[in-house]
């Protein structure tokens, strides 16, 4: 392992602390919560136009604490009781309970209105403010409990904050669960989110604190504790052992780049079913020498998210002690301009010995996942490989910033992706591999184009993807595009504006639901 590189997490970085979770038997009836500021209750809408409100288990009891007509008061604040719909009732505290009485819409109580429910909650009680009560999760089920803590976690983010002055950190809020919630599913649930976290802190930390080193320091990191196994291929390996891929984004960089390998292997399972991930990890993208306009390189520092998904799922796995056997793949570099970058018109030997004739620069990212993907085929030798990367803008314009493109030829892992997508929240689309497209990446001088140069052919995402297959040696694959739900412009629900961490939780559901169930 080459690690003479790597350089120390940036001291002035500082990380959010996600609220604490506790869980209590019992009801809202004779509980002290004294030291909680918001008691938070369920109410869902009627069956018809008409019905009347549902109070969901603690709302009744809260209205008998509170000494309110809980249907009277609602109607009067014009509640409905649709998921994630929240109103303060201007009622006066009784002595021990909660200065505010908070009551919570969860529609049809499903895991993704609970989800958004959780969302809501966190932030109509806001940022700054202290303790919340809670009988939300109470009755719903583990899925149901999961996605309700889930989402009050993931709303309540804050991103890294870097360059200002330092301030003291606030206490960690704590999220007090009342009632018949099982204390598994709340570390399920903090186990996920956290994926998520720290998915989201990796693409959100600045390009100037971020490079391949940091990544590969945070990997490092990540992995210290849990078992994982760690490789770092650092650019004089990289160069003895032909990723040529690798070597020619990074080279105009002043940071050199990297292949960081990082694996789960569950201890009493050495038949487990084999994944490998593999993550994009551009740590910031200019464009290279086909350089970008300045309004797109401002998100840029976001570019690696997918590998930053990788990282998290391998860490969330061993910690939930799945029975599967993960590998991740960080291709990490930074693609920037100078002498020494790659031009159009260069011809790049990737791993394993398929060429490409480069002719966009800013197409960077298939060209590094070409190494990773023919690497994971040919060494590691899985039984499922997916990769997940931001990387064409096309992906966002045929389907916005709330699904992400999947492709896949292999009709059960579509199928397994796509459910997985419906239980975590995190939404995907399934998209064509257009067989009629692939003559677009015909090229004379290598085995295939970079990117198509017919004037008007369309479809970048579907041709990216084309562009990938080849390397994965005819395995079962599924491919990402996350350009679009990678980053987000405003908050939505459990998403938060800028880095999403989208993929940390889908891939995490995956590997659980249909991955290691099969290997039980």
């Amino acid at each position: 392992m080459s690690t003479e590189t790597v350089t120390a997490a940036a001291p002035d970085l500082r990380r959010w602390t996600p609220p604490t979770v506790e869980v209590r038997r019992g009801g809202v009836l004779g509980a002290d919560l004294g030291g909680f500021d918001v008691l938070a209750v369920p109410v869902a809408a009627g069956e018809g136009a008409d019905a009347p409100l549902q109070p969901r288990p603690g709302a009744a009891d809260a209205a008998v604490r509170y000494g309110i007509d809980l249907a009277a008061a609602c109607t009067a604040e014009g509640f409905t009781g649709r998921a994630a719909q929240t109103t303060r009732l201007p009622v006066p505290a009784p002595q021990g309970s909660p200065r505010r009485l908070l009551v919570v819409g969860v529609g049809d109580s499903s895991p993704t209105a609970l989800r958004r429910s959780g969302a809501a909650l966190a932030r109509a009680v806001g940022s700054a403010s202290g303790d919340v009560a809670t009988t939300l999760a109470d009755g719903v089920g583990s899925a149901g409990a999961r996605a309700f803590v889930e989402g009050f976690l993931l709303a309540s983010y804050v991103p890294p904050v870097s360059g200002r002055r330092a301030a003291t950190a606030p206490a960690p809020r704590r999220l007090l669960l009342l009632g018949a919630v099982d204390a598994a599913d709340v570390r399920h649930a903090e186990v996920s989110a956290g994926a998520t976290v720290l998915t989201r802190d990796l693409a959100a930390t600045p390009s100037n604190l971020k490079d391949p080193q940091w990544m590969t320091a945070q990997a490092l990191e990540v992995a210290a504790g849990l078992r994982l196994k760690v490789e770092v291929r650092d650019e004089d390996r990289l160069r003895r052992e032909g990723f040529g891929g690798l070597l020619a984004v990074g080279a105009g960089s002043a940071s050199s780049p990297a292949l960081v390998q990082v694996g789960w292997t569950p201890r009493a399972r050495p038949d487990a079913p084999h994944v490998v991930l593999v993550g994009k990890g551009i740590t910031y993208d200019t464009g290279g020498l086909g350089i970008k306009p300045r309004e797109s390189m401002v998100a840029m520092k976001t570019d690696m998210a997918g590998s930053a998904a990788v990282l998290a799922v391998v860490a969330a796995a061993a910690r939930l002690k799945l029975p599967v056997k993960v590998t991740g793949l960080l291709a990490l570099a930074e693609n920037a301009f100078g002498a020494a970058a790659y031009r159009p018109g260069d011809v790049v030997t990737h791993y394993g010995g398929r060429t490409t004739e480069v002719n966009n620069t800013d197409a960077e990212g298939r060209v590094v996942l070409g190494d990773a993907l023919a690497y994971a085929d040919a060494v590691l030798r899985p039984d499922v490989l997916v990769d997940v990367a931001t990387l064409t803008g096309a992906a966002t314009l045929g389907l916005g910033k709330r699904h992400a493109a999947l492709y896949s030829g292999d009709a059960e892992l579509v199928a397994q992706l796509e459910a997985a997508a419906a239980a975590s929240g995190e939404r995907v689309w399934h998209m064509p591999l257009v067989e009629d497209y692939v003559s677009a990446l015909d090229s004379d001088v290598a085995d295939a184009r970079q990117v198509t140069t017919t004037p008007g052919h369309g479809g970048g995402s579907i041709v990216a993807a084309l562009f990938l297959r080849p390397f994965t040696g005819g395995r079962r694959w599924a491919h990402l595009d996350i350009a679009g739900t990678g980053r987000a412009d405003g908050p939505e629900h459990e998403v938060v504006k800028g880095a999403t961490g989208y993929g940390a939780r889908l891939l995490l559901e995956w590997l659980e639901t249909s991955v290691a169930a099969g290997a039980r």
